[in-house]
């Protein structure tokens, strides 16, 4: 059977848009920004269309994007006027920086609060950041992300330092899939931070380096990693209550990794309900129950990399080149961002999915402004 003709957008397809109205400071650093020649779409364009396909669920590719610049009202949001599905398509191939969008998160990050939480976190030696990359596939096509995997063979890596208790990205990089996590965290400390690390980042020379730099870990550590017993910690109640089994002051490393870790640490271990241990390393003074609610807290990082891929739909590709990847990853990332701004708390997929319907005029403004007000209320 041929396929259905698809119904052109409509202004009530896309309401809503006092929402991207307000943040529409966020955008004004790149109005300014120098564009290729006489062309009159600019970089602040092209983001507040990339706002627009991942609020609005119908804007689902650049032909639904470039219609959806002959409405009014998004010409009145956006300062866009009717434009071609090639400059759209050409924007995001190579004419805009994806570094210039860096700041912008950042500055967004900033003006979220500290959301609610254990009150045993409240006294950390710095903010404290679950650390971890994650794949991003990609088509087959795009024949500049190869990537060897059982899995796939295109892809690049998303690495990200989340901020556990503001529920956002604090910093975020994205790079060839095989390039590790240690050396883009070595790009990317800061003293006065906290990272929390999986096994996958067990190097014995960023642990030195974290500590060098003014901040502290919270890393797992194998089960047969090398160590020597300097001294033996009393455990208390509250220790042996969250399953802590040991607490060590100890020197890693064997003789292959000798001098690679100076800085003084403790091996804490810690036994769960089903009998499994999970040793962990760390240059903190912090008590050793601390220690194991702290690693509890690095899952936080991976809830976010499965909102953005399967709520946000950042699988789904605008653009087959690594700036126009880029691009939209970063637009998600603020988009994610804005979200939680408005929310006052991490978004959920039932939440985001009233925006949408907001965004799509099936939702009327009381009824989104009702249900972000239980969610505060809930809080």
């Amino acid at each position: 059977m041929p396929r259905a003709k698809r119904q052109p957008i409509t202004e009530r397809d896309i309401a809503g848009l006092k929402y991207l109205r307000a943040f529409g400071e966020v955008l004004e650093p790149l109005h300014d920004l120098p564009v290729h020649g006489n062309r009159e779409f600019r970089y602040d364009h092209y983001v507040a269309l990339m706002l627009l396909h991942f609020f609005n669920p119908i804007l689902g590719g650049l032909r639904a994007l470039e219609q959806a610049t002959g409405l009014e009202n998004v010409q009145e949001l956006t300062g866009v006027k009717k434009t071609g599905l090639g400059t759209i398509s050409e924007a995001g191939g190579h004419i805009f920086d994806p570094q210039v969008l860096v700041p912008i998160i950042k500055d967004l990050a900033r003006q979220s609060s500290i959301l609610p939480h254990d009150s045993r976190l409240k006294d950390l030696p710095g903010d404290l950041l679950a650390t971890d990359g994650s794949f991003l596939r990609c088509l087959p096509r795009m024949t500049w992300a190869l990537f060897r995997h059982k899995s796939t063979n295109r892809a690049v890596k998303l690495h990200m330092m989340f901020d556990v208790l503001r529920g956002q990205p604090a910093d975020l990089e994205i790079t060839d899939a095989r390039t590790g996590e240690t050396k883009v965290l070595a790009r990317h400390l800061k003293p006065e931070k906290l990272y929390v690390l999986d096994r996958g980042y067990i190097h014995y020379r960023t642990y030195q380096a974290i500590h060098d730099k003014g901040a502290f870990f919270v890393a797992r550590l194998k089960d047969n990693s090398s160590y020597q017993v300097l001294e033996d910690l009393p455990l208390s109640d509250a220790d042996r209550a969250a399953g802590v089994v040991a607490d060590q002051w100890v020197t890693m490393g064997s003789a292959f990794t000798e001098g690679h870790l100076t800085a003084r640490v403790r091996r804490v271990v810690v036994r769960d309900e089903e009998g499994h241990e999970v040793v962990l390393l760390t240059n903190t003074d912090l008590p050793a129950e601390i220690i194991g609610l702290i690693y509890r807290h690095r899952w936080q990082v991976e809830l976010f990399f499965r909102w953005f891929k399967c709520i946000l739909g950042c699988t789904h590709w605008l653009s087959e080149s690594r700036t126009g990847l880029t691009i939209q990853v970063y637009v998600a990332i603020i988009a994610s961002i804005l979200i939680r701004l408005w929310l006052g708390r991490k978004p959920t997929r039932r939440t985001f999915e009233m925006i949408c319907l907001y965004f799509q005029g099936w939702a009327k403004p009381h009824e989104l402004a009702a249900h972000i007000q239980s969610l505060k209320t809930l809080s």
